[in-house]
């Protein structure tokens, strides 16, 4: 395994953990679906690691995991639609003013997460720590 896949892993777990915590205040249901954005973001950039595939903008990780996992089907592709819709979920929540996201859109979020970090861990047949 390279350096780094399991930190990213771990920031990933961390990041679900965080977004569900903000669940349980409806005001932050918006930072929740960051925190869920990021889960995912941390996970492709994981996958990319063992393949030597490295970016920091989110444009360029998200396109590299569509090329290198989604179009290959090497993972099922709906993981790279999460992580497109999640981000733009994440924009809007982030810069968007007076935009109030609901707890079942959050949850769902948070669910897709963990399917893709599940997804992820099995893919790199270690076990999963957490969420």
């Amino acid at each position: 395994m390279n350096a780094g896949t399991l930190d990213l892993l771990n920031k990933a777990e961390k990041a679900i953990l965080a977004a569900e915590k903000l669940l349980d205040d409806e005001s932050l249901v918006q930072f929740s679906i960051g925190r869920a954005y990021y889960a995912m973001f941390y996970v492709a950039e994981a996958l990319l690691n063992e393949k030597g595939i490295h970016y920091s903008k989110h444009g360029k990780v998200q396109a590299a995991y569509g090329e290198h996992f989604a179009k290959t089907n090497i993972l099922d592709p709906r993981y790279h639609r999460w992580l497109l819709n999640a981000f733009d979920r994440r924009n809007i929540g982030d810069y968007g003013i007076q935009i109030e996201f609901n707890l079942d859109e959050a949850q769902e979020l948070i669910n897709q997460a963990k399917d893709f970090l599940n997804a992820a861990y099995n893919y790199l047949n270690i076990a999963q720590n957490t969420p």
